[in-house]
């Protein structure tokens, strides 16, 4: 039997064993329990969170909210929290009865007391749309801070709705104690010209003229945005309220049925860990003292493979993964010694030169210094190509697709190359017939100039390059063919490794940094493409792309 097998048995006996012994005891009780306590607590969230979004509303501040909060806790018998989006605490009721603030509850719910403009209610026409949510913005100011005001001063506050959803705020003096209070009226003209002087001096406009210019966002978007942004320094911030408290008590069920339970699941437990504990703690020793020694970085280790069973598996699974990690650290080292080589003797001879330069021994001329640039911007040619490459077969290459006419593109390579292919006295032809694919056209130009500066530079002086574009039924085809050296066959498998060149003998002033290539096969990859190359000495070398095309 399989371990899979086993393990299901035993989850099967457990299973079995805790839902007959428990069941039947806590179904019923625990069911109408959590039923009874959802609804409860969501209806007093609900409660909660309407009264205080209206307080905040019609306030334009939450100084005297615990008050309100007070009468709450006593209405639902809940611990109430509100904290700002800020992370200030604005009451606790904890805090308020002198006990020490309890870990929040799980119940939480969003108040937002600011309003929501509505643009339907407002001229179509954009000018006059615009400067109705002027207008609001001005409104709500001057009125959310008359009715923070008001509140300080303890004056009731009415706020009446308008089709803008912009309340209206005034005084409420309906009340005989409120209307006879000696100079409620000053205080309420006092507020009222604090208010209208600090709306203005804080109103902001500027936004909304933004939204008639701007063609980033539809305007009805762009208005609602600045109505809510030139509204945030002056109305309520937005809260979060909290009930109840992490260690409030429950109902509790009864232990002993639920104790005797979980002895008899943990019997079983502890009998079927005694059962498979050696057939199953022994292998994953041997996985764990290997894992260790590839931790310590010693690449060679692997795990004996036994059976046929998931173990054995995870064994093998365990094996391809340190080959493959050896694998990696072999190419790693090839790299850096391959970037070691290539390096090495141009920046000694520019360190030569400039010695030179320093000693006296040599004098400085326009000529030189145009040398030692050529072969520093060769260096830093290596360097990016480098980079390019790393960050391709890591996945980070950044692509932005596109629908990309393979035609255009190709008609675009041969424009920026033909100057080149002129000097060199090489024809360069484009032969396309129009094929989509979904694609990066700066990445796909890189890739076809790699190949085409290529191409160039190995064909003689009366020689040829087409870039041909053709399609099959799924496939866009792209062709490079050149009439120059051709490569010999035992080199076309190293075509794509990264420093190879046809020619050992070229330099890289001549031979290019012999990273276009990789970076060529690399991009291709990323595109669920393929790309491969035909040549024979003396004739040319074709290489051709395949990549997925699209109607």
């Amino acid at each position: 039997m399989s371990f899979r097998l086993r393990v299901l048995w035993l989850v099967v006996l457990v299973a079995v064993s805790a839902t007959a012994a428990t069941a039947w005891l806590t179904l019923r009780q625990a069911t109408q329990q959590i039923n009874d306590s959802a609804t409860t607590d969501r209806a007093q969230l609900d409660e909660v969170v309407g009264r205080l979004t209206t307080y905040g509303s019609r306030h334009g501040t939450w100084e005297g909210v615990p008050d309100l909060v007070r009468d709450l806790r006593a209405q639902t018998g809940q611990r109430i929290h509100l904290v700002a989006d800020t992370g200030q605490v604005i009451v606790d009721t904890d805090t308020q009865e002198d006990r020490t603030a309890r870990p929040l509850g799980t119940t939480v719910g969003v108040v937002d007391p600011r309003p929501v403009l509505n643009l339907a209610a407002l001229p179509a026409e954009p000018a006059s749309r615009a400067k109705g949510v002027a207008s609001a913005i001005a409104g709500y100011r001057t009125g959310v801070l008359f009715a923070a005001c008001l509140t300080r001063e303890s004056v009731p506050v009415v706020a009446s709705p308008t089709s803008t959803g912009v309340p209206q705020f005034d005084a409420d003096l309906s009340a005989a104690d409120v209307r006879d209070r000696p100079g409620v009226d000053g205080i309420v003209d006092g507020c009222a010209d604090v208010a209208t002087e600090k709306g203005q001096d804080l109103a902001d406009a500027a936004s909304v003229q933004v939204c008639g210019t701007s063609t980033a966002q539809p305007l009805d978007t762009c208005l609602a945005r600045a109505f809510t942004n030139d509204i945030r320094d002056v109305a309520p911030v937005p809260a979060r309220v909290y009930l109840g408290a992490r260690g409030d008590q429950a109902s509790v069920l009864a232990a002993g049925p639920l104790l005797a339970a979980a002895a008899g699941v943990a019997t079983v437990a502890v009998i079927g860990t005694v059962l498979l504990s050696r057939r199953v703690l022994r292998p994953i020793d041997t996985l764990t003292a290997a894992a260790q020694r590839l931790g310590r970085g010693d690449l060679t280790g692997r795990v004996p493979v036994r059976g046929n069973d998931e173990l054995a598996e995870l064994a093998r699974s365990f094996n391809r993964m340190a080959d493959s990690l050896q694998r990696g650290e072999e190419r790693q080292r090839r790299l850096v010694a391959d970037v070691a080589h290539e390096l090495r003797t141009p920046l000694a001879n520019l360190r030569g030169y400039l010695e030179a330069l320093s000693d006296g021994v040599i004098t400085p001329d326009q000529s030189l210094f145009a040398s030692l640039h050529e072969e520093a911007v060769l260096q830093q040619r290596i360097v990016d190509d480098l980079q390019d490459l790393a960050l391709a077969e890591a996945g980070r290459l950044a692509y932005h697709r596109v629908t990309v006419d393979l035609a255009e593109l190709l008609e675009t390579c041969g424009t920026a190359h033909h100057a080149r292919a002129e000097s060199a006295g090489v024809s360069l032809h484009v032969v396309a017939e129009p094929v989509a694919v979904h694609a990066d056209p700066d990445r796909l130009r890189q890739l076809v100039g790699n190949l085409v500066t290529n191409a160039l530079r190995a064909t003689a002086a009366g020689g040829s390059v087409r870039l041909v574009a053709s399609r099959t039924d799924t496939q866009a085809v792209v062709q490079v063919v050149d009439t120059g050296s051709g490569i010999a066959a035992d080199a076309l498998p190293h075509v794509f490794d990264r420093f190879w060149r046809a020619d050992a003998a070229r330099g890289r002033r001549t031979g290019g940094s012999g990273l276009g290539l990789a970076i060529a096969r690399q991009i291709v990859t990323d595109h669920q493409g393929t790309i491969t190359v035909a040549s024979e000495v003396g004739v040319g070398t074709t290489f051709t792309i395949t990549l997925p095309r699209v109607d």
